[in-house]
């Protein structure tokens, strides 16, 4: 799941197999330091803490099946101490102690830094993901510099903003043009408020942790895709699902958020091969007739 705090960042909440079913920030008297805050939560049948602030790190979180037949309510003691839990058809209310010792021993455990993240993506830091992940993130910064230029590089650990979207699509992260709106301000603006100036470029660690956060948590399965088919497309005499090429490509230009004819030409024409260093295809537009670009590139 995904949590949105302030409307000023996305981050990877705790994934327990069900969207969290209410929150609460636990008092601060229990702890020596009051800076450090913690919040408990619930799920479908799961109670845990959270350490704040959430940055995403898997390890800062802890669950447990408090009722198996689901949780209905939660509420926290007044020293924050305990936490009691309320079932459904069981009808038992379940009283917790917390230890922040344990939670904070995990956090520990669970290494410092990029670590936690290098573990959230397949392979971890030494597999095959993370180094296509580098080259395209190198690869990103010749692109900002111009492919064809004579001049001298300038070397850096850095790529431009306007290179972010490219290196997630890279990665299978498709994210929508509002989305990248959403992650584009999201960094540009992450330090305005300490320094009063905009962010123009990422790291590749601060972009890990942006990859991680944002792209779907539990991934595109082939249910969902399956699901897809049935409701845009229709049965053959087979017996087989598809979908007919020109309601996809009337889905595309006019439902949700919309593609212009060049837009779609563009995609296709990358998609195939044909403009591999993407920006805007010269190789033509969208036939209606089904004559020219698309049926073309449908059909190779």
């Amino acid at each position: 799941m995904k949590m949105f705090l302030s409307f000023r960042k996305t981050l990877l909440g705790p994934t327990y197999g069900s969207p969290l079913e209410k929150i609460q920030i636990l008092p601060a008297a229990n702890t020596e330091d009051p800076q450090n805050r913690y919040l408990a939560y619930i799920t479908k049948d799961k109670v845990g803490l959270q350490i704040l602030p959430i940055d995403g790190n898997p390890h800062k979180s802890s669950a447990f099946i408090c009722h198996p037949g689901g949780v209905t309510n939660l509420a926290s003691s007044y020293d924050g101490c305990y936490v009691f839990t309320a079932g459904g058809n069981d009808g038992t209310v379940m009283k917790w102690e917390i230890n922040l010792n344990a939670l904070e021993a995990a956090v520990s455990l669970g290494g410092e830094d990029l670590i936690p993240f290098y573990n959230l993506l397949d392979g971890g830091r030494d597999g095959e993901f993370f180094r296509e992940l580098e080259d395209y993130f190198y690869y990103a910064q010749l692109h900002s510099q111009g492919i064809d230029t004579m001049e001298t590089r300038q070397v850096s650990t850095h790529i431009p903003l306007e290179e972010i979207p490219f290196v997630m699509r890279a990665m299978g992260f498709y994210p929508s043009e509002e989305k990248i709106e959403d992650i584009l301000n999201e960094v540009k603006f992450s330090e305005y408020v300490e320094t009063g100036k905009q962010v123009t470029n990422i790291n590749l660690g601060d972009f890990i942790k942006l990859y991680i956060n944002h792209r779907p948590a539990f991934g595109l399965s082939m249910k969902e895709i399956q699901n897809a088919f049935q409701v845009l497309g229709y049965a053959t005499e087979t017996g087989e699902t598809i979908i007919n090429r020109e309601d996809l490509l009337q889905q595309l230009q006019c439902r949700g958020e919309h593609m212009t004819e060049e837009e779609l030409a563009e995609c296709f024409t990358t998609l195939l091969g044909r403009n591999p260093e993407g920006g805007r295809s010269e190789l033509g537009t969208y036939d209606p007739s089904g004559t020219g670009l698309i049926k073309h590139c449908i059909t190779q």
